[in-house]
């Protein structure tokens, strides 16, 4: 199971390590979007302080209906206490957790300040 906490300003957040390509980990808080329909976004100076890959591009939909094109990167990311392969889209914005990193799990939250987010996996 992870958890995390509800902030101040109703945004559900959780805290992620990020697998870097020497092997050292990195600790980040990102927020749970869940009109975000991918794995994970992460800002350009943490995709390069991570070393990770690109792997070209993705577009994805905004929340105005317009098309954004994003670079993709390959990142591993501990979930569950086993270490996962995701996309990391980049993006200039706070880390987020989409949708496809939650798929197959169930998102339980209190949408209070220092309510408490869970994720459990389904299977």
């Amino acid at each position: 199971m992870i958890e995390g906490i509800v902030n101040v300003n109703c945004e559900a957040t959780v805290r992620l390590i990020l697998h870097r390509v020497t092997g050292e980990q990195q600790e980040v808080m990102a927020f749970i979007d869940t009109g975000f329909t991918g794995h994970l976004t992460l800002p350009a100076a943490m995709i390069e302080r991570l070393h990770l890959a690109r792997r070209g591009h993705g577009r994805a939909m905004l929340a105005d209906g317009g098309f954004y094109v994003f670079d993709v990167y390959a990142g591993t990311v501990l979930w569950n206490r086993q270490y996962r392969k995701v996309e990391v889209f980049e993006a200039d914005t706070e880390p987020l957790v989409g949708m496809g990193l939650l798929k197959g799990h169930h998102l339980e939250m209190d949408v209070v300040e220092n309510g408490t987010v869970r994720i459990e996996s389904l299977a």
